[in-house]
């Protein structure tokens, strides 16, 4: 992975961590029930989901991109038409302030939320199906792949680190103040719009050997 590649997708994953999702959901979550410090905790089971994501969709990508030269142009566009997808469906979500889940579990051990963190992204068929309409933009299928596929799982798992961190430090400061339905409208909005940025970014990249 050359340089220019890497911090083009160094740039993407930023975007990509900290655009909302389920696992972004669970982090709030974590900070509204358990505050910060404890809550940060499932924050390592978020990583080790996309890890556990991550290394099932190498597996398979690394065939896709060794036997067809068209897989990246259709994996390419996939990946921007799901973009633009959950940018509509955050910009359209109905107002409805966030509410945590399982509030009355007081004593749910260190363990149990590194577990749920991890089911949440290791189960999750959207975020596999996001990996791989993405991960192909940034690979160079005449280069090794082990290295490109190392180089990309540190970058997500640093970038998603310090963002899932944000978002739970976020919600346990500061998000149990948003009650309004236009706060609320105003943060859907404004993530829906991150999606769409992220589709125009994935819709005017090359690939170096393309």
């Amino acid at each position: 992975m050359s340089l220019d590649t890497w911090l083009a997708f160094f740039v993407a994953s930023w975007i990509i961590s900290f655009s909302p999702g389920s696992g972004a959901i669970y982090a709030m979550s974590c900070g509204l029930n358990h505050g910060f410090r404890r809550g940060f905790i499932g924050t390592f089971g978020l990583i080790a989901g996309i890890m556990t994501a991550l290394a099932v969709v190498a597996v398979g990508l690394g065939a896709v991109l060794s036997t067809s030269t068209h897989a990246f142009t259709a994996l390419k566009w996939l990946g921007v038409g799901y973009l633009v997808y959950l940018g509509l469906k955050q910009w359209r979500a109905a107002p409805v302030p966030m509410a945590a889940v399982d509030r009355d579990a007081t004593n749910v051990s260190a363990r149990t939320l590194m577990v749920k963190g991890w089911a949440v992204n290791a189960t999750n068929p959207k975020g596999l199906v996001f990996m791989m309409a993405v991960m192909p933009q940034f690979i160079d299928s005449q280069a090794a792949l082990w290295s490109q596929y190392l180089a990309i799982a540190a970058t997500m798992a640093c970038t998603d680190f310090v963002a899932m961190a944000i978002y739970t430090a976020f919600a346990a400061r500061v998000l149990a103040f948003f009650r309004s339905e236009a706060q609320i409208r105003f943060l859907n909005r404004l993530f829906g719009g991150l999606f769409v940025a992220a589709a125009t970014a994935l819709a005017t990249f090359k690939r170096a050997n393309a």
